[in-house]
């Protein structure tokens, strides 16, 4: 057959099935298909006029990282064009948000980070995704209208606008919210800002470009981002959180310590093991924030504060599909499929099976949000069934503007359980390795090489039996690697 008749053969296929799935999809009623041509005409653009999503085979919820890297995976595949609609509460197309705590906070001197700079998926070395990137491939975009109501029967969607919305395919990826300050104790007086969106970073700045004195509540990723972002601008900078030491879910307490003296030369000064009692307001009537008042009766002045202190899963109007009530999050299996079949949920909302350590668990970290979105839209679009095997990994960049005197990066894969064995002074370098029943499980290291940035995660998979004396031996940072990477070798 020639190959003109061959594309213009599969032309009329494609477009007979595109609108089969499009009456299926645009009206469930089908008892019109058997009326006369001009009763179905009217019919179906009845029906097809009485939702607000012209592309309903597949809809994602939620304008974050896995948003877009779902979208570029929808791409990959071919079926986005036309097919796939993505509905977010934000007014911007889908961005790398980890910049948002990080160079997003830079003064103007220091060159800060600015859509459309960062737009997915610049972070993996992507194509930057602009607006008229999802234009130009067919991606209908409803910006601001974030989802409220779903019918699981109908496989409807509501909007807050009222909208309503049509899916065959639906994708969950709502992400997170901050953990907010209640209103009596202060937490809705102007100058106190929450960051998870563009919006909250740019009320930021603009609280910054006029603050004198800056609170931090939180000693964790956000808190440490936020208090290193806010020393570039050269601001009295007070970190305030309860617990012992910095970030106490993943650093041992003298790792903890050589971050904490680093702030310290830094100008930022550290309230550890402190609670908060209330935020007071300005005694002027303004409504703005004058100072945090401690449980010891202690105050610190503050014209802008940042709290810090987590997140919980957008969970939102999707109950119904499934919660899990350990770590929170709608429960999926390893291709992230809920229990409401048609129904997925990825990213930082999504309670999934972790293979490597055979548990449940809920990860809030740009790796696995783009991750599960890719695995999940290929098993949602192809023969694929391997179960999703995720490698926990997290990492931190502070103090990197223009002028800072040491700019720091580190990274960690694996488990922070077991043992630890410490290696370096912090300067120029430092790592922590977890070792459990003789096997290395988890690894952090501080201003590693790119080559010992690479080797990190192949010894956190494998998890080679290792020898703690000779790696408690180990005279620098470098040394130590080279015994894990020959455990590897040995493992063999």
């Amino acid at each position: 057959m020639p190959s003109s008749v061959r594309r213009l053969t599969m032309a009329v296929i494609t477009n007979s099935l595109s609108l089969k799935h499009t009456l299926s999809l645009g009206c469930p009623q089908t008892k019109f298909l058997t009326r006369r041509p001009s009763s179905t005409s009217i019919s179906f653009r009845r029906c097809y006029a009485s939702y607000a999503n012209e592309n309903r085979e597949y809809v994602i919820v939620g304008g974050g990282n896995a948003a877009g890297y779902a979208a570029r995976t929808f791409v990959e595949h071919g079926v986005a064009d036309g097919r796939l609609c993505i509905v977010t509460k934000e007014g911007v197309a889908p961005y790398e948000r980890p910049a948002l705590t990080k160079a997003y906070l830079f003064p103007p001197e220091k060159k800060p980070a600015r859509l459309p700079g960062f737009h997915t998926c610049v972070g993996s070395g992507g194509e930057r995704q602009t607006p008229e990137w999802y234009k130009e491939k067919g991606i209908e975009m409803l910006y601001e209208d974030p989802v409220e109501n779903i019918d699981i029967e109908k496989q409807t969607l509501t909007t807050s606008s009222g909208k309503l919305l049509k899916y065959g395919s639906l994708i969950i990826a709502t992400g997170c919210t901050s953990s907010r300050f209640p209103d009596k104790i202060g937490g809705n007086l102007s100058g106190v800002h929450y960051i998870r969106d563009v919006a909250d970073a740019d009320s930021l700045v603009s609280s910054l470009e006029k603050a004198k004195k800056v609170v931090v509540v939180g000693g964790g990723y956000i808190g440490m981002e936020i208090a290193a972002a806010a020393v570039a601008w050269k601001l009295d900078t007070t970190i305030i959180f309860p617990d012992d030491h910095f970030l106490q879910r993943l650093f041992t307490p003298s790792l903890a310590r050589r971050y904490e003296e680093l702030y310290q030369k830094n100008g930022v000064k550290i309230l550890k093991g402190a609670s908060i009692k209330n935020l007071e307001a300005s005694s002027n009537g303004n409504g703005r924030v004058a100072a945090v008042k401690l449980e010891d009766g202690s105050t610190v002045e503050a014209d802008t504060v940042i709290i810090g202190i987590g997140s919980k899963p957008a969970v939102g109007p999707f109950e119904r599909v499934g919660l899990n009530t350990d770590v929170g999050g709608i429960q999926v299996d390893g291709q992230f499929r809920t229990n409401i079949p048609g129904i997925f949920a990825v990213g930082d909302v999504a309670a999934f099976p972790l293979k490597i350590y055979n548990r449940i668990s809920r990860v809030e970290h740009v790796d696995h949000a783009r991750r599960s979105a890719q695995h999940c839209v290929k098993a949602l679009l192809s023969a694929q069934s391997s179960t999703y095997d995720y490698l926990p990994y997290f990492y931190s960049r502070v103090f990197e503007y223009e002028g800072s005197t040491r700019k720091v990066w580190w990274q960690f894969f694996g488990d922070n359980v077991g043992e630890t064995v410490e290696i370096g002074n912090f300067d120029p370098k430092i790592a922590t390795f977890w070792i459990e029943s003789g096997k290395l499980k988890g690894v952090l290291v501080e201003s590693g090489s790119p080559e010992e940035f690479k080797l990190l995660p192949e010894l956190a998979r494998r998890q080679p039996p290792i020898d703690k004396a000779k790696l408690q031996n180990a005279s620098s940072v470098e040394e130590a690697l080279d015994i894990a990477r020959g455990s590897l070798q040995a493992a063999v």
